[in-house]
């Protein structure tokens, strides 16, 4: 390990890589987030205000520090997310890198956010990631189809 004075030294991008490779460390996907987020601050969202909206261009990823989140397609709510959820991450992956849903903040939201280039980081840097992202939108597939 690494004192602080040796870790003044090392460049982030390091400490962050050798941080979330760390075995002893399972991170819920939006702890991770908030690590690697560039600007280190959550973004807040009143109640009913639109976070982002079905078919605009997708820039961000973004995981729940509190509140909930509903998700919305075609003007209809299809889920509830809460705190320590991620989501926007289908258009970061997907070709045309658009919204499928809208997303809207049920209560007052406090948000992290990631863009591409720091997911993609995240994905290669630390499988346990990009598992906890697939195992948390194939738990949210379970609900929606029971």
């Amino acid at each position: 390990m690494y004192s602080y004075r040796e870790l003044h030294f090392l460049s982030l991008p390091y400490v962050i890589t050798n941080f979330l490779r760390c075995k002893a460390m399972i991170l819920e996907p939006v702890q991770t987030v908030k690590i690697l987020q560039s600007n280190g601050e959550t973004k807040a969202f009143k109640s009913g205000e639109i976070i982002f909206s079905q078919g605009e261009p997708a820039q961000l990823m973004y995981g729940i520090v509190t509140g909930n989140v509903n998700i919305l397609v075609d003007d209809t709510v299809v889920e509830t997310l809460e705190s320590g959820d991620v989501f926007g991450i289908g258009a970061l992956v997907h070709g045309d890198h658009r919204r499928s849903s809208t997303a809207m903040a049920q209560t007052d939201t406090q948000l992290v956010s990631l863009d591409h280039q720091h997911f993609l980081f995240a994905v290669q840097q630390s499988p346990i990631f990009a598992l906890e992202v697939m195992k948390s939108y194939s738990d949210r597939l379970r609900c929606l189809r029971s």
